[in-house]
């Protein structure tokens, strides 16, 4: 069976990501643009349920199924800041650079377990915008925030995420020194994902 999902991004690096984990159960994924859905409002207080605004509106326009995620970074000596304003940390306007900023700014000083964080994925998918058993996987992925960026890969606060690519060590590479395929298979979007496939494949037992 061939099914169509709208994915409630413009992101043309997610897009790809989910085009390629939901292909082998027969699902096409294509872009809210296409149907010129404008970006949602996120004005919840988690990522899900902002991701549920979000995925509920591109399925409203276009009536078409619809995936969506919203992730960002916790560190929990900030009580959870940036949290679910991580784009935005430095302001409306902020660039990956300055959001980085205020972050180790905001962490001078602090050592050890103070610097510990995490990025946190919620990915939901609905079958209509009033669907009322939304398919919602979450997933983190921990590390500790370094003392000054690391790193040309990524994006984000990926330079300044430390984390372990060896058990039972502390934090050897930044998010941002990791490969692409490893850091996909170790990222919060990445869990996610598999698990929202995972979910997807127990509850219709397949598309194929």
């Amino acid at each position: 069976m061939h099914r169509e999902y709208v994915l409630a991004s413009g992101n043309p690096g997610k897009l790809r990501e989910m085009a390629e984990m939901f292909k082998p159960l027969g699902i096409v994924v294509r872009p809210q643009s296409e149907w010129q859905v404008p970006e949602a409002q996120e004005t919840a207080s988690t990522f899900v349920e902002n991701s549920l605004i979000k995925a509920r509106q591109a399925a409203s326009r276009t009536g078409l199924p619809s995936i969506a995620d919203d992730s960002g970074l916790v560190v929990p000596a900030l009580q959870g800041d940036p949290g679910i304003f991580s784009a935005r940390y430095a302001g409306e306007d902020a660039d990956a650079r300055a959001n980085m900023r205020k972050l180790l700014e905001k962490l001078e000083g602090k050592t050890g377990a103070d610097r510990n964080a995490y990025f946190f994925c919620a990915l939901v998918l609905v079958e209509s915008a009033t669907d009322p058993a939304p398919l919602i996987a979450t997933a983190c992925w921990h590390g500790k925030i370094l003392h000054a960026p690391r790193g040309e890969g990524g994006f984000g606060y990926d330079p300044v995420f430390g984390v372990v690519t060896s058990p039972g060590q502390g934090p050897q590479r930044s998010a941002a020194e990791l490969p692409p395929n490893k850091k996909h298979h170790l990222s919060h979007r990445g869990q996610a994902l598999r698990e929202l496939v995972r979910q997807l494949r127990e509850r219709d037992g397949g598309f194929a």
